[in-house]
């Protein structure tokens, strides 16, 4: 990613324009970790970490990771105990040591990357994750006029996807916030 796109994001959270922040969990993701066993799950572009205490409650061990330096303290200060959990860094760059997540949770990360950067993403994402991980949330499809965020069509979604990921689950969500009212879907792909 480059600076002047951390910048956009930074600036949004310094001066609180965020728009796609939910303020706590969606119903789907605390409907879905109740039915799954905890493993490793990571959360990039973590925004204000609001699953991050959601996840930990229910066992998992979760690394989150945002480059934008004022949502980093934003959810650092929001989580207390957790704050350990939330990491300043580019996902894309980050290095795992060759560790793998059993679960990726997408929440607003992909719409807010340039559609050239979608292929990096899903490859990133299917470099990430153990053979049968999953990439689970929230993502989002239509027509924007003026983008960010940047809507996928299900052609591009399954190129993208596709090869890598089987699609397991695909949902409306009925509680999403009105930037994203009736373009969400809640999904599970699954790593093949």
């Amino acid at each position: 990613m480059s600076s002047p796109d951390m910048e956009f994001w930074d600036s949004r959270y310094r001066v609180g324009r965020m728009p796609w922040d939910f303020n706590g969990v969606p119903r789907d993701l605390s409907t879905y970790l109740q039915s799954v066993e905890p493993g490793r799950v990571l959360i990039p572009g973590c925004g204000s970490g609001y699953e991050v205490r959601a996840f930990h409650e229910r066992g998992w061990n979760v690394l989150a990771i945002d480059y934008s330096p004022a949502a980093v303290l934003r959810a650092r200060q929001g989580l207390d105990a957790l704050a350990d959990k939330i990491l300043l860094a580019d996902v894309f760059d980050y290095d795992c040591r060759g560790q793998k997540f059993d679960m990726i949770y997408e929440r607003t990360f992909l719409c807010s990357l340039s559609p050239d950067i979608w292929p990096k993403y899903a490859q990133r994402m299917a470099d990430l994750l153990a053979d049968g991980g999953r990439l689970i949330g929230f993502f989002f499809y239509g027509q924007e006029d003026e983008p960010p965020p940047y809507p996928l069509t299900e052609t591009e979604a399954q190129q993208l996807l596709g090869k890598k990921f089987a699609r397991t689950a695909d949902a409306p969500v009925t509680d999403s916030l009105p930037l994203f009212a009736g373009r969400e879907r809640w999904q599970v792909w699954t790593k093949k």
